[in-house]
């Protein structure tokens, strides 16, 4: 299938799960997860309309992001170390990935140093995974805390990664859970949180229903891809 193709495909699909959610489509967002994926595929796709992309894997985002156009605007949606965080905000506009307060501080300080504000996610573990990155539930409010004391973070919303299930129905409580947990803290602090990054190709459609504003589609838009060795 070709970008275009495949674009349109995917921003149909999402439009509809929208819909069904009584949603307005423009409402949720496609960002392609786009690891292992060449950059001049992803030129194809920017050439299409896609002009947003998220990578998993600082190494190969250093050598992808300065051979697409400056107008590409990326998200980093993997884990991310404290070693990798000068990177991270020299190269992304929005890191999804902050689960901890040492990280939180890292990225404040690295984004003080190059005089930029960075936006943020903060990752919530809702389904208590030891697989998983991110925080526990109970602990999002004190990053955010923190976060909003700090002069070169903006926490902009949470983001999760539910666990797999073959029918995507069972994944929808955890996306429930961390749209309840957004509320409860808007409400409890007046904070404004306005994104909510989960689903992926699996599940988009249970993520969307439960208030996602950022689908994270890899396999989906770009096909099957190869298993990617550990990071360095």
């Amino acid at each position: 299938m070709d970008a275009a193709t495949a674009l349109q495909h995917w921003r149909d699909r999402i439009a509809a799960a929208a819909s069904a959610a009584g949603r307005p489509p423009g409402s949720v967002r496609l960002l392609p997860a786009s690891k292992t994926v060449p950059a001049e595929r992803l030129r194809e796709f920017f050439d299409a309309g896609q002009h947003v992309f998220g990578e998993n894997r600082i190494q190969e985002a250093r050598a992808k992001i300065p051979a697409l156009p400056a107008a590409c605007r990326w998200h980093f949606i993997g884990g991310l170390q404290r070693n990798k965080v000068r990177d991270a905000v020299a190269w992304f506009d929005l890191i999804h990935s902050v689960d901890s307060l040492p990280l939180l501080e890292e990225i404040d300080h690295k984004a003080r140093t190059a005089g930029k504000i960075q936006a943020v996610l903060i990752e919530v573990n809702v389904a208590g995974e030891s697989s998983k990155h991110g925080c526990a539930p109970e602990q999002a409010a004190s990053l955010i805390a923190r976060a909003n004391s700090l002069p070169s973070v903006e926490v902009q919303g949470l983001m999760t990664v539910a666990p797999y299930h073959e029918d995507p129905e069972e994944t929808r409580p955890h996306f429930a859970r961390l749209n309840a947990l957004r509320g409860q803290l808007e409400d409890a602090h007046g904070w404004k949180l306005p994104e909510l990054s989960m689903g992926m190709t699996h599940d988009y459609a249970a993520a969307i229903a439960e208030g996602a504003t950022l689908v994270r589609i890899g396999s989906g838009l770009f096909g099957a891809r190869a298993p990617v060795s550990p990071a360095p």
